[in-house]
């Protein structure tokens, strides 16, 4: 009876720490498959011939049309550079850099992938259409206040989710880490 008890236990703990542990790697993408750089988080391995199991898992859970290594990569900031959850109703300050690409986008959504910007407004900032400083460098502002220069509108409440696609970009082409910049995001106003 006591060797039953202990196989049970066992097993029970072995799939609790395994789906637990998967779980985690889908929902907080902070485990295995993931490229990191600042608050940005991207799934490495999307788009890729031989995709590692977590990185498969999450194209299916998602269910998304993913763009393959090649075509680009896409980045998602769930939080802010100082580790605050990003809110629809502040406005939020976006500066620097990012690798060498051809072109990038920034969208604002929800949990559940709807945009978060002013119907009638635009549903992007896209590379081609903004002002930058000498260096190349850019100053972008998202949410609800007005804002000079380049600014993107939201009109909603509650979690936003900023996604940085990079169209034909560097981030895979083996160059250092300083290339591999991408924007920080600050709280301007809540």
């Amino acid at each position: 009876m006591r060797t039953l008890v202990h196989f049970v236990l066992f097993f029970v703990i072995s799939l609790s720490v395994g789906f637990g542990l998967s779980y985690w790697a889908l929902e907080k993408g902070q485990l295995f498959g993931t490229l990191h750089i600042g608050p940005w988080i991207a799934w490495s391995d999307v788009g890729s011939p031989q995709p590692d199991p977590y990185t498969r898992a999450y194209i299916s859970r998602n269910a998304n049309l993913e763009l393959s290594r090649t075509e680009g990569i896409k980045f998602v900031a769930k939080q802010d550079s100082d580790g605050r959850n990003i809110l629809a109703e502040c406005t939020y300050r976006i500066d620097g850099t990012t690798p060498e690409t051809s072109l990038w986008t920034l969208m604002a959504v929800n949990a559940q992938g709807a945009s978060l910007t002013l119907e009638g407004g635009p549903m992007t900032l896209r590379s081609d259409q903004i002002n930058r400083a000498d260096d190349g460098s850019f100053a972008l502002r998202v949410g609800p206040s007005l804002s000079p220069s380049n600014w993107l509108e939201t009109s909603a409440n509650g979690q936003m989710i900023l996604i940085l696609t990079l169209y034909d970009s560097s981030v895979f082409s083996g160059l250092s880490s300083l290339s591999n910049s991408l924007p920080s995001i600050f709280v301007e106003r809540c």
